[in-house]
C-alpha cells in the first residue's frame, strides 16, 4: 500500500514509519520542511496539517491514512492548541481522504479519552475520535497508555533527574499507576492494523503488561541506571494547584494543569490488545534497559 502519514516525524512517527516500511509499505510523508536523509520508500510533502489546501491533493493516489498528529501542551499564543491539533487537523485528514476515495484510516488517540474529561487533552482527543467514528471511513483507533522508547521525552526526563539529582520531586504522592507501552509495540500494532479488516471499525486501549506507581516508574529507572533506591520529594497537590495556574502561562515553566491531570488519573487498561495483533508487549524494564544505559 501506499500510505499517507501525518504526525510522521517525532518520537512515535519515526518508529511507525519504520514498521510501516518493515512490511512493505511505500509513505508519502507531510512535513513541514523537507529534509535529507530520509529512509527509502518515504516520498516528503510539504504542507501543514491545519491547512488543507496545502496537503489535500496529496492524498489522492494513496491506499491508506494514517494520522498520528498530537500535542501535550498548547501555546495559544503560537497557535498551537488542543482544538487546532487535535480536532481540526483530524478533521482535515479525514475529509482529504474521502474527497481522494480512501477508505481507511488509521488514528492516534490516547488512553483516557472520553467526553467528559478534566484534562482539555483528554476531551479534544475525543472530539477527534468523533470525527473518525462519523467519517464512514474504514478505520481503527489506537489509544496508547505512557509511551516509552529511545529519545521519548517522558523516561528520558525522568532518567535525567535521576542521573542528576539526589532526590527527584514527585507531583503528589506518587501512588497513581501507569502501565507504559513501547513504542515499538504501538507502532507494530498500527502496521499490523492495515492488513486486518476485523479491525475496522474498533478502538484499542495500548497498555504495556506493568501496572506500576509513579514511584515505582522511579525506582525501575533507578535500578537500571545502577542508583538503586530513587529518594523522593512529594510536592502537595492543593500547592502545585495554587502555583500552576499561575505559572503555566510561561512557555519555561515545566508544567500545566492538564499535565497534572494527565498523570495522577489512573492510566492503566484492561490490555486486551495482544490477543487481537498475536504478539506479547514488552516489560517496561527490560524495554528502557535496551536504551538507558547508552
Amino acid at each position: 500500500m501506499k500510505i499517507f502519514v501525518t504526525g510522521g516525524t517525532g518520537f512515535v512517527g519515526g518508529h511507525v514509519r519504520r514498521a510501516l516500511l518493515e512490511r512493505g509499505h511505500s509513505l508519502r510523508l507531510l512535513v513541514h520542511q523537507r529534509s535529507e536523509g530520509v529512509e527509502a520508500g518515504i516520498e516528503q510533502v510539504e504542507g501543514d496539517v491545519t491547512r488543507p489546501d496545502t496537503f489535500a491533493g496529496a492524498v489522492a493516489g494513496c491506499d491508506a491514512t494514517v494520522n498520528l498528529v498530537g500535542i501535550i501542551r498548547e501555546f495559544p499564543g503560537r497557535g498551537i492548541t488542543f482544538e487546532k491539533l487535535h480536532v481540526e487537523a483530524t478533521r482535515n485528514v479525514v475529509e482529504a481522504a474521502r474527497a481522494a476515495g480512501i477508505r481507511r484510516h488509521l488514528q492516534m488517540s490516547a488512553l483516557a479519552t472520553r467526553p467528559d474529561a478534566t484534562a482539555a487533552y483528554h476531551r479534544t482527543k475525543w472530539r477527534a475520535e468523533e470525527v473518525v467514528r462519523q467519517s464512514e471511513l474504514d478505520w481503527t483507533i489506537f489509544r496508547p497508555s505512557l509511551i516509552f522508547g529511545p529519545k521519548g521525552a517522558f523516561v528520558d526526563m525522568l532518567a535525567g533527574f535521576v542521573r542528576r539529582f539526589p532526590a527527584v520531586p514527585v507531583v503528589g504522592d506518587g501512588t497513581y499507576r501507569l502501565q507504559p507501552v513501547s513504542v515499538d509495540d504501538v507502532a507494530r500494532c498500527f502496521a499490523l492494523a492495515l492488513d486486518m479488516p476485523e479491525t475496522f471499525g474498533q478502538t484499542y486501549e495500548l497498555c504495556g503488561p506493568d501496572r506500576l506507581t509513579y514511584n515505582e516508574v522511579l525506582d525501575i529507572i533507578g535500578r537500571v541506571l545502577g542508583k538503586g533506591h530513587v529518594v523522593k520529594i512529594p510536592q502537595p497537590l492543593g500547592l502545585l494547584k495554587l502555583v500552576v495556574p499561575i505559572m503555566q502561562g510561561f512557555s519555561f515553566f515545566p508544567l500545566t494543569m492538564d499535565q497534572i491531570t494527565l498523570l495522577t488519573e489512573e492510566n492503566i487498561c484492561s490490555n486486551a490488545w495482544p490477543s487481537v495483533f498475536g504478539f506479547e508487549p514488552c516489560r517496561f524494564e527490560a524495554g528502557i534497559a535496551s536504551f538507558l544505559h547508552r
